[in-house]
């Protein structure tokens, strides 16, 4: 699975994510755009957006793109906090579909 990291994602977690693709927004060079920029070039490119951002799932209408919306929820976006979740967030990835979103934690 081809999985984006947003800004806000310790890039360490991608390194946790054995089996699957993942870069990060900034190695992207995608850095400071914004959230529905960020699916816009995403779309087609990867299959997920992994976010901390929880107002994200507000703001943009996720249906309208094809990749699917994966929020971490955790009191704080250290890496310690979302190693926790890894093995959540590793069920999640198995089953994600394009245009929906998914809420991983706390």
């Amino acid at each position: 699975m081809r999985i984006l990291l947003d800004e806000c994602v310790p890039a360490r977690l991608g390194r946790e994510l054995i089996g699957h693709e993942v870069r990060t927004v900034p190695a992207m060079g995608w850095a400071s755009k914004e959230n529905g920029a960020l699916l816009a070039l995403a779309e087609g490119k990867f299959d997920v957006f992994l976010a901390t951002d929880q107002r994200i799932s507000y703001q943009q209408a996720v249906s309208r793109f094809s990749i699917a919306l994966v929020v971490l929820v955790a009191r704080r976006n250290k890496i310690e906090f979302l190693l926790r979740m890894l093995p959540e967030l590793q069920r999640v990835l198995g089953s994600v579909r394009p245009g929906q979103v998914y809420r991983v934690g706390t």
